[in-house]
Order: C-alpha cells, then sequence, then structure tokens
C-alpha cells in the first residue's frame, strides 16, 4: 500500500493556467496537467493507492471555492486538505465549516499568502485548528516564488510547536527545504509533528535522510511527492533504496497516513 501525502489538482476550468504559472516560477516540468483525472492516474501508473491533495487559497476570496473542491474530493483515491487566508475576516468560521465538511485539516502555504510561520497574527488559526482537532501541514523552508525571503524557517516553526504543544503539525519537503541542518537543530525529535518527504528526495543526501527518519521517528514520516512536480515512482525508489527497514518504509508508504486520516490499512 502506498499514500501520498502531498499532492496538489486543480479545478479542470484553471488547471492549465494554474501548471502553467507555476511552472514559470519554479522551473520544473510538472508530471500532469493539473486535474484531478489526470492526476488519479499518475497515482495509478506510480503504484499510489491513495494521493493527499493539499488546496490552498492564496486570497481570502478563495476559501469557499477551495474548500468547496476539496470536499468533492475527500473520497475514493484521493483525500482532501482545505485552506483559510490569514487575512480573512470569516477565517476561524470557515475552520469550523472545514470540520463540518469532513476535511482532516488544512493546508498552509506562508509564501503565497504572505505570513511568517511564527507571526502572533496568525495564532488564533492555530488556535482553533487545535481546538477542531485539524492538522496543519506548512509548506517548509525554501521556496522559489519568495526565493530570498523565507517564511516558514525551522526555528520559526520550532516557536509554532512550542507555543501549540497539541497542535497536529506537517513539515513539508523534510522539515525544511534545502534547510536540512537547521531542520535536525531544531525540528528532528518532536513528537508534535511530522515531516513529509515531498521533493527532499535527491535534494536532502540519502545518509542524512536515513539519520534524519531515525532520530525523529519513522512512525513521523509521511511519503509525498508534491505531484505534479515530481515524479512518484522515482520518489518512491529513493526511499526503498535508502536501507531503511521494511518496518520503517511501511510507516512512511502508508502507516503513518492512516493513522492521521483514519483509513484502514487495508482499505481496497
Amino acid at each position: 500500500m502506498r499514500i501520498d501525502f502531498h499532492t496538489h489538482c486543480f479545478p479542470d476550468r484553471i488547471a492549465a493556467g494554474a501548471v502553467a504559472k507555476l511552472q514559470s516560477i519554479c522551473g520544473i516540468t510538472p508530471e500532469t496537467d493539473g486535474t484531478y483525472d489526470d492526476t488519479c492516474r499518475a497515482m495509478k501508473e506510480w503504484g499510489t493507492d491513495i494521493a493527499v491533495l493539499f488546496n490552498i487559497a492564496t486570497n481570502p476570496r478563495q476559501q469557499t471555492s477551495v474548500n468547496n473542491f476539496a470536499a468533492a474530493h475527500n473520497e475514493g483515491p484521493t483525500r482532501a486538505f482545505g485552506s483559510v487566508h490569514p487575512e480573512a475576516e470569516n477565517a476561524l468560521e470557515e475552520l469550523e465549516r472545514i470540520r463540518t465538511l469532513g476535511l482532516k485539516g488544512i493546508k498552509l502555504h506562508p509564501d503565497y499568502q504572505e505570513f511568517f510561520v511564527e507571526e502572533e497574527r496568525v495564532f488564533p488559526i492555530y488556535e482553533k485548528c487545535q481546538e477542531l482537532g485539524l492538522i496543519v501541514a506548512f509548506h517548509a523552508g525554501w521556496d522559489p516564488l519568495s526565493p530570498d525571503l523565507i517564511h516558514t524557517t525551522p526555528q520559526g516553526a520550532a516557536a509554532v510547536l512550542d507555543h501549540f504543544p497539541r497542535l497536529r503539525v506537517i513539515l513539508a519537503h523534510m522539515g525544511g527545504f534545502n534547510l536540512w541542518d537547521e531542520v535536525e537543530r531544531h525540528i528532528v525529535g518532536r513528537k508534535n509533528v511530522y515531516l513529509d518527504t515531498s521533493l527532499a528526495m535527491g535534494s536532502v543526501p540519502v545518509e542524512q535522510f536515513v539519520r534524519m527518519v531515525r532520530n525523529h521517528g519513522a512512525d513521523h514520516i509521511l511519503y509525498g511527492t508534491d505531484c505534479p512536480w515530481s515524479n512518484g515512482e522515482a520518489a518512491a525508489e529513493y526511499i526503498r533504496a535508502s536501507g531503511l527497514t521494511k518496518e520503517e518504509q511501511d510507516l512512511i508508504f502508508f502507516g503513518n497516513a492512516c493513522r492521521l486520516l483514519g483509513i484502514p490499512e487495508n482499505i481496497d
């Protein structure tokens, strides 16, 4: 079984434009056309059973439509996270709706949403998610949209984890893209945070990756690709060839995700 805990797709009417714009920013050739159907096709080809769709409200007006899209794709081969925007006046009310819709959490991208992860103005969102039991997934580390200003540093994320000890957090890109040493110093070993592997494969040296997994605990690592921005089979092979045990790999590929999503490990 394999669950990809970090993927993206868009409504059909905007997928082509959204992917083209993001490609111009990141310089990566996409593996899909950005639609739901093509994302499911890629997942099937790569041997992935379930994809978790991360949706992001990049402005306050998008909250309702983004979360409606997420709710419409929260079954079958996909599960979905919603999103809120820190500048939205009804962000806290929307978090209530997100839980009512049956979504397990939200995705926040501080670079696109223009905030620093440790800013106190977003603390009410974290507090509400902690109260509601919603998971908060963050983009973490360097991002090509803001190459000279990192909005989620390991130090900033650590401050949030200290302030909200009951908040369940996922830090994408092994805790902070291209900040692997800082992640080891400030994040690794904390038990209220999961790290996903998206886009770290091939970027973090394999010896350091294995050390991070074992020091943090394989039970708090999630397999992810950031589809459409990496190839799922190549990402999975990196983990298979890393030297991690089968038990560690099983936790990363599906065990931890099943626990967070509340789904059985033998789901068809």
